[in-house]
This record gives structure tokens, sequence and C-alpha cells, in this order.
């Protein structure tokens, strides 16, 4: 431990001391201009500082100090009672304040004491409560404000954390500030009530058991408390006047001297007026050359503001000489124009309303949402989505880029409500036909007056914002195998080590590397298998990294230990799995094309062939439309992925499963066979 710690340590203990064991004279007149210098430092601290968070200790400090001077009322009552002395300074402020009139003294005091009581300690309680409410109050919109920040990409995560920290600071300085106040209050109490202790008692031990007469025990008596409470009051009037100015402190680059200074002479004209105005005070009854001198005192400065303003505001030749010459030399920096944000939204001025919060728009809270979703469900960190206007797109326009390629545009009326079709069109509804941008469903764009009877007539009734946030989710979800990178695919790595050291150094950079890895979750993402589970992951390419780097096979060696993952988003809540199944003739054909090569394995079928398999497959696909189920092909592990390359082109949504991928206590039922007619 430092000095400074032990000497902190000492003050407390000094404090029990104080509590219990009397003082000599000479050490209380010390440990009061102790206290004294101390109130002194701490009003000037809190006069100094920019930020309340920077004289954060400040609570804690006026516990101890309050403690402190606590302890010096009980030594020095003790030796006024006992010994009718308390010091040589609490002698001298009773002497100084009293004079020849210990009564006049004594009121000057009780003024004091009700200054400090009723204006400066309840003021600063008042305030410490309000301050500590309102900032309570106002940490949820902070957040949100911080989240949105961060979301539009106007700060990164680690301006954020510290953001988030700041505001949870100031939370709990304020909360404590709310409760330090009540010690400042209480000390005003005490000091009320040991003032009138040393008056009675004193008058009381000092004719009974010292034999003084009345006129000198009251003398005596009311100077002694005089004193000491003015050696108390003034400390206390100090650090209570020190938790005013902190609590309603606002954040600023100056400290309160040049706030004041800055903003009270921030307009010299408005000094003109007052001095005229204490100019015409002299010509009444009140003395004109004092109210004359004050008048050209404010005059005079006034015109120095205003002349000094002038000089501040005009540049010299040297410093327009120097930024002209810069601005020639300097380099255009173009490499800000390279840069290219993974997720863009775009929007026309007429969708404007619906990322302005001042508007009640609350997309960038969507946003936010959306990204914590889809980290649930895809396990993938999703990156900022980048939010703009663009006028050269149409008022009520949208589109979404993906590394700077348009994959997604519609068009919404935000006076309007999206009806989606039940299946059956009501000739009746009247609306504005158009397609549901995230399904491409059949939807009519309804006002509010009509949009009772859409819902009673079975449509799905959602507002504009929620159209958008849906598109946004499932085009996310589509594209989510192109934002992951092998950056990000780093970051999980770094992440899953935290738990998993062992088996993230079994499989990387030995003996995958991170680009294989990376590939692999790729793989899975573009067929909406989520990479959440990457303790299994990784236990499977530890398992068959060794045998092969193929990363088609090691994505499939992957699906078949996530088959319980797979298994439950797809069958979800039914009872039974659905699909078309694959003939023993169509899995031959594509076994037999398989060519190998020492780049891995391909799928190489003539043009004819693969018209044939493509056939069947979407007849089968119509026939299970139909009947509202979601098209599966179920065909051997050997072939899964061949099938899915050749299917990719024409049915990218349906989704391929082998035998090995799907739980053995599932049952299957099969509504068609791909055949090769």
């Amino acid at each position: 431990m430092k000095a400074r710690d032990f000497s902190v340590l000492f003050g407390v203990i000094l404090i029990i001391v104080m509590l219990v064991i009397p003082l000599p004279g000479w050490l209380l007149s010390f440990l009061i201009l102790i206290n004294i210098s101390l109130a002194l430092i701490v009003i000037l601290v809190s006069m100094n500082s920019t930020d309340a968070l920077q004289f954060s200790v400040f609570p804690s400090l006026l516990l101890l100090l309050t403690l402190f001077r606590l302890g010096l009322n009980v030594s020095t009552t003790r030796s006024i009672l006992s010994e009718a002395d308390a010091g040589g300074v609490v002698e001298t402020f009773g002497t100084f304040v009293t004079g020849n009139s210990p009564l006049v003294g004594f009121v000057v005091f009780v003024i004091l004491i009700i200054i400090q009581f009723l204006v400066i300690t309840k003021g600063s309680e008042r305030v410490s409560e309000v301050a500590a409410r309102f900032t309570l109050d106002a940490m949820p919109g902070k957040q949100m404000s911080i989240d949105a920040d961060l979301n539009a990409g106007m700060i990164n995560e680690q301006q954020a954390k510290e953001r988030r920290e700041k505001i949870e600071n100031e939370a709990d300085f304020y909360g404590a500030m709310d409760g330090a106040s009540k010690f400042v209050k209480g000390d005003a109490i005490a000091g009320i009530i040991i003032v009138l202790i040393n008056i009675i008692f004193g008058l009381i031990i000092g004719m009974t058991q010292l034999g003084l007469p009345f006129n000198e025990a009251i003398d005596t008596y009311m100077r002694l408390t005089v004193g000491d409470g003015l050696v108390s009051q003034i400390p206390a009037l100090l650090i209570s006047t020190a938790t005013g100015i902190v609590v309603t402190r606002v954040a600023s680059e100056g400290n309160l001297s040049s706030d004041i200074t800055k903003q009270l002479l921030r307009f010299p004209a408005l000094l003109y007026i007052a001095a005229g105005t204490i100019f015409l005070l002299g010509l009444t009854p009140i003395n004109f050359f004092l109210t004359s001198f004050i008048a050209l005192l404010l005059a005079g400065g006034a015109f120095m503001l205003s002349r000094q303003a002038k000089v501040d505001t005009m540049p010299t030749e040297s410093e327009v000489d120097e930024s002209e010459s810069e601005e020639m030399k300097a380099p255009e920096n173009v490499v800000g124009l390279i840069n290219m944000d993974p997720i863009e939204f775009e929007f026309g001025y007429g969708l404007i309303p619906l990322a302005d919060s001042n508007q009640g728009g609350d997309l960038l809270d969507r946003i936010v949402m959306i990204r914590r979703q889809l980290a649930i469900e895809l396990g993938l960190v999703i990156p900022v989505v980048r939010i703009r206007d663009n006028i050269q797109l149409n008022p009520n326009e949208y589109r979404l880029k993906i590394k700077g390629n348009e994959v997604a545009k519609g068009e919404l009326l935000l006076d309007h409500f999206l009806a989606m079709s039940p299946g059956i069109e009501d000739d009746e509804l009247e609306g504005i036909d158009t397609t549901e941008p995230a399904f491409g469903l059949p939807a009519k764009w309804i006002t509010d007056e009509t949009k009772d009877d859409a819902e009673l007539s079975g449509y799905t009734v959602v507002d504009p914002p929620s159209v958008v946030s849906t598109h946004i989710t499932e085009v996310i979800k589509r594209y989510a195998h192109q934002l992951l990178g092998r950056q990000e695919t780093q970051q999980l790595i770094d992440h899953l080590k935290e738990n998993y050291p062992i088996l993230v150094e079994e499989v990387t950079p030995e003996p995958l590397s991170i680009g294989d890895v990376q590939k692999v979750l790729a793989k899975l993402l573009r067929e909406n298998v989520s990479v959440k589970n990457l303790p299994v992951i990784f236990e499977t390419l530890a398992d068959f990294g060794k045998m092969t780097t193929d990363t088609d096979l090691l994505t499939e060696y992957v699906r078949q230990s996530l088959s319980a993952q797979i298994t439950k988003d797809i069958i979800q809540n039914r009872d039974k799995l659905k699909v078309i199944t694959i003939s023993g003739e169509v899995e031959k054909l594509i076994a037999e094309h398989i060519q190998q090569t020492e780049h891995g394995s391909y799928l190489a079928m003539d043009p004819d062939s693969q018209q044939r398999v493509i056939q069947s497959v979407a007849e089968n696909v119509e026939i299970m439309s139909l009947q509202e189920e979601i098209p599966i092909l179920l065909c051997s592990p050997t072939i899964r992925m061949y099938l899915k390359q050749l299917l990719d082109r024409f049915f990218p949504h349906v989704v391929v499963l082998s035998y090995n991928e799907i739980e053995p206590t599932i049952e299957i039922q099969s509504l068609g066979v791909v055949k090769v007619a």
C-alpha cells in the first residue's frame, strides 16, 4: 500500500479516536484547520471538474468528511463542557464574531445555520434526488440511442462499450449522491442540536460546577459555542455548496469558472443595457458617484469584450496563408471512398419517417432486434447495417445491398397497411394490388378505414415497418453465407476458444486453415443450417479433418453430426416428415456421373439426363406445393451434395436431405418419387 492509502486509513482511525478519547486544545485547533482546508479543496475541485464523473469519489468522500466533522464536534463539545476551552481556533472565531455583544454574535450564527440548513442543504438534497431520478429514467433511452448509433455505423463496438459504461457509472454516481446528500442534511441538524447542548449545558455546568456568575458564564459559553459552530458550519457550508455544484454541473469542455465567464459575458451588448440601468438609478436619491462608477465599469467591460470578439473572429494573414498552402499540398484522401459496407439499406426521401425517431420511426431499433434474433438463430454475428437515404430512388422505394450488390428492393406506403391474402381473393376489399416483398405472396395496400374489414375477411394485416423488417430478416438469412468471411470466422473461433481451447487447437491451423473452416460454415449457412452449435461442428472437423481437406465432404460429415438440429428445424411441430424420395435409378445415374479430380469432385451429367431429372423434380415439387407442404427431397448420403448442386439453379429453396441427417425416431411419409422417364 502507498503512503497516501495509509493516510486515508489513518484519518478513519482518527475519527474513531476523536469520538472516544479527549484531545488537547492544540490538537483540536490543528484538526479544525485541516477540516477547513479539506472543505476548501473539495469545493475548488468541484468547480474545476468538467464532468461529474471526474469527481466520482465525491459521495464516499462526503461521508468521510461528514464523520470527521461530527467527530470534531464531539471533541470540541467535550472540551467546552468539561474545561470551558476548545483551543485557540474556536476561541478566535468566537471572539471575532461576537465582539462585545454575545447576543449579536449568536444571532449572526443562527442566520448562518438557517442559510446552511434551509437553503444550501435542502436545495442540494432536492437536486441530488431529482438528478438521480432523471438519470435512471433516461437510461433506457440512452442505451437505445447507443444501439442505434452502433447499428447506423456512427460508432464502433469499443466506443459503444465505453458509452454504456459511462451511462452505468452516471446512474451509480447520482444514485450514490442522492443517498450521500442525506448525510449533509443530518449533519446540519446535528449542528443545531450541538449548539443548543453547548449553550444550555454550558450555562448549567459553568454556574453549578465552576461557580461562574451568570454574565461571565453566558459570555464564555456563548463565545465558545459560536466559535465551535462557525468552525464546524463553515466547512459544512462549503461541502454543501460543492454537493450542489457537482450534481448541477452539465458536462462541458471547461470548468465552472470558464463556463460562467464565457457564457455570462457572451453578449457584450447586454452589458451596455445593464450599465445604462445602473446609471439611471443614480438619478434617484442613491449615491450618484457610486452608480456612475459601476456603470462606467460595465460599459468599459462591454467595449473591451466587443473588440476582443472581433479580433478573435478574424484570422491572421499567416493562418490564411498556412491553411491555403496546406490545402494545396495535402493529397486527396481516397482511402475512405473504397470502403464497402457489408449490408446497406437505402430508401427514398418519402420513407425518412421510417428511420427518424423524432417522427416516431423505430427502424433502427428493429434492426438491432433483427441482428440479435439472427445471432440466436444462425449463430452468426450479423455486421452493422448501414442505413442511408438516397435521392436517386423513388420516394417510397427501398433497396438492400450485400457487399455493394443490390439483392432486394421494394416499395412501401407509410400511410397504408399491407393485407396478405388468405388464399381466397376478396374482390370487394378495396386496395392497391402488390406483392409481399419477403415471400412473394399476393397482397394489397389498404387504408386504415378498411383494416378491420380485411382482418374479418381473413387477411393478415401488417404495418409498413413490420413489412420492411421482415424483408430485411429474410434477405439476410438468404445471403448469410456471403456475410461470413475469414475475419468473421476468426471471431467465432476466438469466442469458441474461450471455453474449448483444446478443440480449437486440434482443428486449426492444422489440419484445416481459417479459410477451410470458413468454407464449411458458409456451405452450412447457404442451406439455412445454423452454425450456432460450433462445438459439435469442430468435433466433427477434428475427427475427419485429418482424413480429408475437401470442404464439400467435410460439410456433409458436419451435416450428419447436426442431424438432431436439422431434423428439429425442419419438422418443427408436425408429427411426421413428408418428403419426395429419389428412386434408385436416379441415384445410380447421378453416382455414375460424379467426376473425381485432384481439386475435388463434381457432377458431370449430360444435358438430356439433367433435364429429365429436373422435370421429374418439378412435377413432384408442384404436387407438394398444392398440398401446402414444404418440398423436401430425401436421398442417400453419397449423392446429396451433387443433387443439391444440380437443383440449386432451378429450385434454390428446395431442401435436400440425406437419410443420415434425419433422426431415426422420426416417421417419414413419401408423397412422391423422382424418376427418370
